[in-house]
């Protein structure tokens, strides 16, 4: 069977991460040390937009649950992790460096490309990661 004549996905199904929601003691100061430090730009609802289409973003969003008790996410203790992907980490841990943000762990050797772990305000783990060039 050609592709052209596969069947097409049926109607109904999950097409991707439409949002990221998130609760904190301090909305306002939390969105603004994503804003101030890590350069999110913010909406003036209050929540940032972030595109897929940016130049060098990966074509994907992944999504894997952990197993509970999973050190991964450590040392946070929240139950999620948010990944970033950004074009140059070496420039971005800089600037984090900088606004004194403390990196937990950077990681150059998974085949997929490099990764940093920093923390937020409220304790949420971030995963930094810059694909492999193509």
């Amino acid at each position: 069977m050609a592709p052209a004549d596969a069947p097409a996905d049926p109607v109904g199904h999950i097409t991707g991460v439409g949002g990221v929601f998130v609760t904190s003691k301090d909305p306002k100061a939390l969105a603004a040390w994503y804003r101030d430090v890590l350069g999110v730009k913010l909406e003036s609802w209050g929540g940032a937009v972030l595109r897929y289409d940016a130049p060098g973003h990966p074509p994907v969003l992944v999504w894997n649950a952990l197993p509970q008790g999973s050190h991964y996410l450590a040392p946070s203790t929240r139950e999620f992790m948010l990944d970033f992907a950004v074009d140059d980490l070496d420039a971005f841990l800089a600037r984090l460096k900088a606004k004194g943000v403390a990196v937990l762990k950077r990681d150059d050797s998974d085949p997929t490309g490099s990764f940093a772990w920093i923390l937020d305000p409220d304790g949420a783990k971030i995963e930094l990661w810059q694909p492999k060039a193509k």
